[in-house]
């Protein structure tokens, strides 16, 4: 049967509360706007609207997918991150604001030189190689490529699917992002020469294995495994990061990455104990967690 809109989000409203949606209101309108490509502000003047029966059906059948705790940005396809609309889907960890944290911290050292207000102890760079590592939907390089004009960045990871939406996100949004696909930095560890760095920046996956079946069934039952599980202690990637950037940094290189809010011992202590990384400072995030870990590459 036809029903008008607002009766339908009324509807839509109702079903995602009885199945526990945190956001059941804010994600009965975006399914609505979504179907009908329309903006949130434009939403305002359809209530009064009737909706055809195949459009109802086709409403219920996105609310159903919700229902079933299928997260609203792979409904959608869609997730803003620094201002820019990146397509996200089931091969791509969706990106949080917290790592907005950590792009807004390499912009600073980029473009200024600074960390948090404090000048770095190094020489500024006119231009920045940056790598965007474990780079999933591309959002942290493809941010990096546009938001600065001093940055060549190389995004990387070892899953097909994800470096296909990186690509797409980069064409999409006009960046002009390297990609290449591989385990970690093996790709660019040469026989003879190896590709280095001004920057490395990397959200690897750090939740330990035995927590993944804790986590909300939005996240453990739809996003990639292989972007979640960092190992027993959830420190498997920092360690094969942190073992061998030495030798894809350049000399006053930054290694930046986020890490989980009870890890800053952990990680800056693998940092500090290599003795090739000085100024090993960790930072928090806007809910004032421990959430960047950040060190300068001191060539020996």
């Amino acid at each position: 049967m036809s029903l008008k809109v607002k009766e339908i989000l009324e509807i839509g409203q109702r079903q995602l509360e009885k199945h526990g949606i945190a956001d059941a209101r804010l994600d009965s309108k975006l399914l609505y706007c979504h179907l009908m490509n329309i903006t949130t502000t434009a939403l305002l003047l359809e209530y009064q609207r009737t909706l055809p029966d195949e459009q109802c059906d086709k409403y219920f059948a996105l609310l159903d997918r919700r229902s079933s705790g299928e997260p609203l940005q792979y409904i959608t396809g869609t997730q803003e991150f620094m201002g820019l609309e990146f397509n996200v889907d089931e091969n791509v960890l969706i990106p949080r604001q917290d790592t907005e944290t950590m792009v807004e911290d390499a912009l600073d050292i980029i473009e200024r030189n600074q960390l948090r207000g404090e000048e770095l102890p190094i020489k500024a760079k006119k231009d920045w190689d940056v790598l965007d590592l474990c780079c999933g939907s591309g959002a942290i390089g493809v941010s990096l490529a546009l938001l600065s004009k001093h940055t060549k960045v190389t995004c990387s990871d070892l899953s097909k699917g994800a470096l296909g939406v990186a690509r797409g996100n980069a064409q999409k949004l006009g960046a002009k992002v390297t990609f290449k696909e591989g385990d970690l930095l093996e790709p660019f560890m040469g026989r003879f020469k190896n590709r280095k760095f001004d920057m490395i920046i990397s959200n690897p996956p750090y939740i330990r294995s035995e927590v993944i079946q804790t986590l909300q069934p939005e996240v453990r039952d739809h996003e990639p495994m292989m972007a979640l599980d960092g190992g027993e202690t959830g420190l498997d990637f920092y360690k094969l990061i942190i073992e061998s950037a030495d030798k894809c940094l350049k000399k006053d290189g930054i290694l930046i990455m986020e890490i989980g809010h009870d890890q800053k011992e952990d990680v800056t202590g693998l940092m500090e104990y290599t003795g090739r990384f000085v100024n090993v400072v960790c930072l928090k995030d806007l809910a004032q967690r421990d959430r960047i870990v950040c060190g300068i590459y001191s060539k020996k």
